[in-house]
């Protein structure tokens, strides 16, 4: 395997933590990793030796998925058995923090693509604004302007979810 090869292999976490975050399902997520992967290697001396390699890929990536969602429109949905085990000492508290990942990620899945995509690339991958903006090919303030919007809707969303479990429990 050359060396991009094992540098692409550190990243797969990241990969597929923003590929989730785009396909909004564990196979599409799946298959758009590996897409990725092979764009990636296949096409390896485009990527410049000293520049950042995750931004590189989330590029290929974002735009694999572009191509496709334009081919198929339908969007994929969500897998409903797929559940991220959740280190805790309490069984209760891993019921409710597995309850608040799900309700974060179906408001998450429910944002636009671009407020999502932004969401996804400052505060999963922790890219500055700089780097979202250049990785998504638009203006600084674009990025700073979907992120609010995505951060407003999340606590938004999530205030409501508050509210319909208090007042379902004084019926």
């Amino acid at each position: 395997m050359s060396e991009l090869g094992y540098r692409i292999v550190t990243l797969l976490p990241r990969l597929r933590g923003f590929a989730r975050a785009l396909a909004r399902s564990q196979d599409a997520a799946d298959d758009l990793v590996q897409a990725t992967c092979e764009k990636a290697l296949r096409h390896g001396e485009s990527w410049t030796p000293g520049t950042r390699l995750d931004s590189w890929l989330f590029r290929i990536m974002r735009n694999h998925w572009i191509d496709t969602v334009r081919r198929c429109r339908p969007e994929t949905p969500l897998d409903g058995a797929e559940a991220d085990a959740l280190p805790s000492e309490d069984g209760r508290r891993t019921v409710e923090a597995r309850l608040a990942l799900a309700d974060v990620r179906a408001i998450a899945d429910a944002l636009p693509d671009e407020q999502r995509m932004v969401l996804m690339l400052v505060c999963v991958e922790e890219m500055s604004y700089r780097e979202a903006a250049d990785l998504l090919d638009v203006p600084i303030g674009t990025v700073m302007s979907r992120l609010a919007r995505a951060r407003a809707a999340l606590v938004a969303a999530m205030d409501g979810e508050a509210r319909s479990r208090t007042s379902g429990d004084r019926t």
